[in-house]
């Protein structure tokens, strides 16, 4: 069977109500309190997005999503009461698209949910109608500049002719960069057009510009493709364009 959302969290009464609540508003919900329990749940069920916590009785959400990024490139929100950076940092690094604090708003955690299923239901096509270079009836089927390759028809992204492993948030916000490359991209642009989501904040943002740049640039430390325009966003900078 294929849910919207898989809740795997060891806090039963808040993931219960999380549940009851998601399957009220018409997104279908499963909810499990363990790592063997999400692993029973795989096995006969699917889902397209998961809610992950970090503690769990049997096991740690880390280690968890590492293991279900080997297979799937489903979005995983991370929920947690732990709120040091170190632990946001380390979510998103390892394959997580978001991180969210507990205590948090049901109505707010609903309306995120329902923004990263719309945003993956429609493709990872956040950038479309970008200023990219084909016209609105021809839509190119890949993107060159130097040693980077995009392929926008298989969804995936070559660095000097290796194949670099992003997830669909990261390829989304790959391609809404390269779409409209050589101008400046607001941070509230990206927010708007490949989030899609009002609630989303500027450390996660930064964290996914780093892991492009690990996967895109010479120097990641002295990036040339994706650079910060300070307090401004970013812009992608073609060869021809620097």
């Amino acid at each position: 069977m294929k849910y919207d959302c898989l809740i795997i969290d060891d806090e039963e009464v808040l993931a219960k109500n999380t549940c009851e609540y998601f399957n009220m508003f018409d997104v279908k919900t499963f909810v499990t309190f363990s790592v063997a329990g999400a692993e029973t749940f795989f096995k006969e069920n699917d889902a397209s997005l998961l809610l992950l916590d970090i503690n769990l009785g049997d096991g740690s959400g880390f280690e968890f999503c590492k293991k279900i990024r080997e297979s799937k490139n489903i979005p995983i929100l991370f929920i947690s009461a732990r709120n040091t950076d170190d632990d946001k940092i380390i979510a998103l690094n390892i394959g997580g698209d978001d991180y969210i604090e507990k205590p948090y708003s049901l109505g707010v955690l609903l309306a995120k949910v329902r923004v990263v299923l719309k945003r993956y239901g429609a493709g990872a096509n956040g950038g479309e109608g970008g200023n990219g270079t084909a016209g609105a009836s021809e839509k190119p089927k890949e993107f060159i500049d130097g040693n980077l390759k995009i392929d926008y028809v298989n969804k995936k992204v070559f660095h000097a002719g290796e194949e670099k492993k992003l997830t669909s948030l990261e390829y989304t916000l790959l391609k809404y960069l390269t779409d409209n490359a050589n101008r400046l991209i607001t941070k509230q642009e990206l927010f708007d057009n490949v989030w899609n989501d009002k609630f989303t904040s500027d450390g996660t943002l930064n964290v996914h510009i780093r892991k492009l740049r690990e996967a895109i640039e010479e120097d990641p430390q002295e990036p040339k493709r994706i650079v910060t325009v300070w307090k401004e966003g970013y812009r992608y900078e073609t060869e021809e364009g620097r």
